[in-house]
């Protein structure tokens, strides 16, 4: 089986900055793999194991995620696919997912692409999910366990809004794998001395399919950031009075002022 895991570099801590004239993430300084990525590696290695084949790891990003290629081939990925060019940077969900997709296919086709649930950056849970749109593949999202695999079939356990369920998908298809698949696998240090040197192959806007510029990055992207603040601390909040049907009447009124913008007819008082 050719399956095929998205891996990304994400910042290292919560002190994270944005850039405020793009409203982009500054993604220089301290960096590391993806938590989530690392179950997509090992659901995609386990995998393997059952299915036989190859694993090949694509990160977009600056040249810096490298690293987070390496990571992914030290655990026993076969291969390492950069996809990097200035052309793809500010891109949101439905950009990134695109430029994805687009590598996927400038490679593929893949019997089987991984992903983790999200990432600790955006936690928009989203790019999987578009990629397969984009692809025109089935997938399951909120995978919480592997129960069996073959190149027919992917069995398996996500987890929904009312407890969980057992699916089965044919390939090809995307999976979202979540932290329940299992603990990712420790490289050895001989596997991490390896993978440093491992050849990476690098793919720029010129090598995909597409080469529609308005179709990645900031052009491509159907979002804009237009401010960044920190959230508003308000007064210290107070209890309701009253019976249920004249504290929703209340709630209900004050909502409809503030979302016209109404905020000096808000009488908190009533509520003392």
């Amino acid at each position: 089986m050719k399956i095929a895991v998205c891996v990304k570099q994400v910042p290292a801590s919560q002190d994270a900055k944005m850039d405020p004239e793009r409203g982009t993430l500054i993604r220089d300084g301290a960096v590391a793999t993806n938590p989530y990525d690392l179950f997509a590696v090992e659901a995609a290695l386990r995998i393997r194991e059952q299915t036989g084949g190859e694993v090949t790891a694509f990160s977009m990003g600056p040249q810096s995620a490298e690293k987070t290629l390496r990571d992914a081939i030290a655990m026993g990925a076969d291969h390492g696919v950069l996809i990097s060019d200035r052309a793809f940077a500010g891109a949101d969900v439905l950009a990134t997912s695109y430029t994805l997709s687009q590598a996927l296919a400038a490679k593929g086709p893949f019997d089987l692409i991984v992903f983790g649930r999200q990432t600790t950056d955006g936690d928009t849970a989203q790019v999987g999910p578009a990629v397969a749109v984009h692809l025109g593949r089935p997938y399951l999202c909120w995978i919480q366990e592997l129960i069996g695999c073959s190149e027919e079939e992917i069995r398996v356990r996500c987890s929904g809004s009312r407890g969980d369920l057992e699916c089965g998908i044919r390939p090809p298809c995307v999976i979202c794998v979540d932290k329940g698949i299992g603990q990712p696998r420790i490289p050895a240090l001989k596997a991490k001395l390896a993978a440093k040197k491992a050849p990476l192959e690098c793919l720029s806007a010129a090598d995909l399919p597409d080469q529609d510029p308005m179709h990645y990055g900031l052009e491509g992207s159907a979002t804009r950031v237009e401010k960044i603040y920190p959230p508003y601390r308000g007064e210290k909040g107070f209890r309701l009075q009253g019976s249920m049907e004249e504290n929703a009447d209340r709630v209900s009124r004050w909502l409809s002022l503030a979302a016209n913008g109404e905020y000096e007819g808000i009488r908190w008082e009533e509520s003392m």
